[in-house]
């Protein structure tokens, strides 16, 4: 962890190894306690084939189990 200061224009420099781990590119997310920095994959669409090469099941499925499991849930 590294402390870093805003310069008199507003600007966040991150540290080298920051930027070599995550990317030049991020998200900020503003919470009730501060603020969060999300990394942009530099392609977004493979980074999301990436997460997901493991699902066997299509969008489909997966939306169609999700609609049975919350009936089932809202009938308990």
């Amino acid at each position: 962890m590294s402390d870093v200061a805003l310069d008199d224009r507003g600007r966040l420099t991150l540290p080298k190894e920051v930027r070599e781990r995550y990317g030049d590119r991020y998200h900020v997310v503003q919470l009730p306690d501060g603020i969060k920095l999300v990394p942009i994959a530099d392609n977004p669409l493979e980074a999301l084939r990436d997460e997901f090469a493991d699902v066997d099941k299509s969008a489909d499925e997966l939306r169609e189990k999700a609609r049975d499991d919350a009936i089932d849930e809202a009938g308990r």
